[in-house]
């Protein structure tokens, strides 16, 4: 998902089309990698001289084995390098080439691709010349996300999706909501589930966190907090379920809007914002947030609400934790971007509203309150130190990354929404 979004601000900060194309029975292109022998079709039988049943000796792969997806991608793969695109190391599925500027992803048998108009043509003769393809030209609806394009911008939105998940709970018609939940959330005094509710509660999640992953940050803590309880949910979850429901239903045309600035790779650069929730839970384990951007006035390219492994000692503690969480993602946003837009850019930013974790990650002092912390955490000091990252403290109520350790207010949802979606 990263992936899409970063595709979709090059292509608005270049002005490329963006464009889908679906292979035609895809795994069948392949051959197979190893002896495999099927039962004739039913119909169609022939038998040896000694009327024995003969079988089947597969050249290609077909669907169903568990090879064909591996098969597959190595053959695409294999006929992308031959056309003088590269594969990046850092996602496996983004390949680029950087002397006609054409950026392409791959998600099993659909292709986006990104380019000017003239090359675009090119890339698209090139593919059919090879599988047999549909064109389904400009992007307009990829993997459940909206994509909706204007003259200098592009904005992702899933209000189809958030209709159909709110038909299929019997919440079309519900009450809407102003926040995703409320800002005391409690599991004290409530009932567990039934088997039945229990597996609806489930369902209801597993559509959230799609949700959340692909254009939703906004509900990111929420839905964090409702997966945490899928085998042992209350009353009081479910209700907190149907509230991002409630909400998504007077909210569901929130879109990521990417928009075209300035026509300069140095206008893309990464930043980040992440906090922690000191011991809020029932298990007293801290919450990590983060998120980043490539563009000052874009939306986030990557978002993550998450439970602790281990209980913090203090909000330094858990704060210190954060920024190591968020600074492996950051390198690895910064390792991306260099590698497909040439940028060079050597560190990114990373803004923390605990004074005490920033002095932390700086002097490398050791006493009873810091001794214990796992040696993994201390990498960011090696970061800092090589100049690939660079910490910067940031007032609470400016720190975006807030709104993915705790439940957010009317007022903080309407300060931070134009950072989130840009």
């Amino acid at each position: 998902m990263n992936s899409i979004r970063i595709i979709a601000q090059i292509s608005v900060e270049k002005e490329l089309e963006l464009h889908q194309m679906d292979v035609k029975a895809a795994y069948l292109n392949a051959p197979i990698d190893c002896i495999i022998y099927v039962d004739q079709p039913e119909g169609f039988v022939i038998k040896n001289e000694n009327d024995e049943k003969l079988v089947l000796k597969l050249k290609k792969s077909l669907y169903g084995l568990k090879q064909s997806g591996r098969n597959w991608n190595n053959i695409l793969h294999n006929y992308l390098i031959e056309n003088n695109f590269q594969r990046s190391i850092n996602e496996p599925c983004f390949y680029f080439n950087t002397i006609d500027n054409v950026y392409l992803l791959v998600w099993v048998d659909d292709l986006i691709i990104s380019a000017k108009a003239n090359t675009l043509i090119h890339v698209k003769q090139t593919l059919e010349h090879r599988f047999k393809m549909k064109d389904l030209g400009q992007v307009s609806l990829f993997l459940g996300i909206e994509f909706e394009h204007d003259v200098n911008s592009l904005c992702l939105s899933q209000a189809k999706y958030i209709t159909k998940i709110l038909a299929r709970f019997g919440m079309l018609d519900c009450k809407p909501k102003s926040i995703p939940s409320e800002m005391k959330m409690s599991s004290t005094n409530s009932c567990p589930l039934d088997e039945s509710e229990l597996k609806l509660y489930k369902q209801i999640v597993g559509a959230l966190i799609y949700l959340m992953v692909a254009t939703r940050p906004d509900i990111s803590f929420t839905v964090t907090k409702l997966s945490q309880y899928m085998t042992c949910a209350l009353q009081s979850h479910m209700i907190m379920a149907k509230h991002v429901l409630r909400y998504l239903k007077g909210n569901m045309n929130e879109k990521l809007c990417f928009t075209k600035i300035k026509s300069s790779d140095r206008n893309i650069s990464v930043t980040g914002f992440c906090d922690a929730d000191w011991a809020n839970g029932d298990d007293r384990k801290s919450i990590t947030g983060y998120c980043f951007k490539i563009t000052d006035m874009g939306p986030m390219i990557s978002w993550k609400s998450r439970k602790q492994p281990t209980v913090a000692l203090s909000s330094c503690e858990a704060e210190y934790m954060s920024l190591a969480s968020a600074t492996q993602e950051g390198k690895y946003l910064l390792s991306l971007l260099n590698e497909i837009l040439n940028l060079n850019q050597l560190s990114f930013k990373l803004k923390c509203d605990n004074q005490a974790a920033i002095s932390l990650t700086k002097n490398p002092i050791k006493h009873n309150r810091s001794k214990h912390i796992d040696i993994k955490y201390h990498f960011l000091r090696d970061e800092i130190e090589n100049n690939t990252l660079e910490i910067q403290y940031v007032p609470t109520e400016d720190n975006v990354a807030d709104v993915f350790t705790k439940p957010m207010s009317k007022v903080k949802y309407q300060t931070f929404k134009s950072s989130l979606f840009g």
